[in-house]
């Protein structure tokens, strides 16, 4: 194990608690973790994930001024479901995405598992979008990527990043359970505000 799969490893691992705990600190140490693994991606030959790092990093800046700033007269940025329409868009884009980016790590790289790439790049954009934005669904996009993850980081003999990818999973499952109640709870609470009003 290098020393840079140790601090992705450990980065990746705080950034995902946080966000679990709905801390916006989980944003500039993910921007740490996106470092780590864009170095570690790029010598594996896994070139989409590596670049996948660099949107990260940029989406990881919107995220974080939007938990903070996004919400009602820049308030912090209450978690909501997606709507259907977007689900709907979101559904299309990361189909149309996985198409391209395969397309063309197949044409322009040697990478080892084009499709593998592919899809789980188009997820975890995807996914880090819906997060930025504090969709309740991101944990379920999430956890399809990680599945793929797991796969792909095994295949490639990265066998601790599987590791970690697990502990992502499981992470997920917490993160969704959290975010469900604290939703149901602001949901709860917001039309008694309104009658106090």
């Amino acid at each position: 194990m290098t020393w840079t799969e140790i601090l992705g490893f450990v980065t990746g691992a705080a950034s995902v608690l946080l966000a679990v705990r709905e801390s916006a600190w989980n944003w500039p140490v993910g921007i740490a973790n996106n470092i780590f693994f864009l170095i570690l991606f790029w010598k594996a030959k896994l070139y989409a994930d590596a670049v996948l790092q660099i949107v990260y990093i940029v989406i990881s800046v919107f995220g974080w001024w939007n938990w903070v700033r996004g919400g009602t007269g820049h308030t912090e940025l209450p978690i909501s479901k997606t709507t259907a329409r977007a689900g709907i868009t979101l559904t299309l884009i990361t189909v149309t995405a996985t198409a391209l980016l395969t397309a063309a790590l197949r044409r322009f790289t040697d990478s080892a598992v084009p499709f593998g790439d592919g899809v789980t790049t188009a997820l975890s954009l995807t996914a880090q979008y819906m997060l930025s934005r504090k969709l309740l669904e991101n944990w379920w996009v999430w956890m399809t990527a990680d599945v793929i993850y797991i796969a792909l980081y095994c295949y490639k003999s990265l066998y601790q990043t599987g590791v970690l990818y697990l502990v992502f999973f499981a992470m997920c499952i917490a993160g969704y359970t959290g975010w469900r109640k604290s939703l149901a709870s602001n949901t709860a609470r917001a039309p008694q505000e309104a009658a106090v009003l």
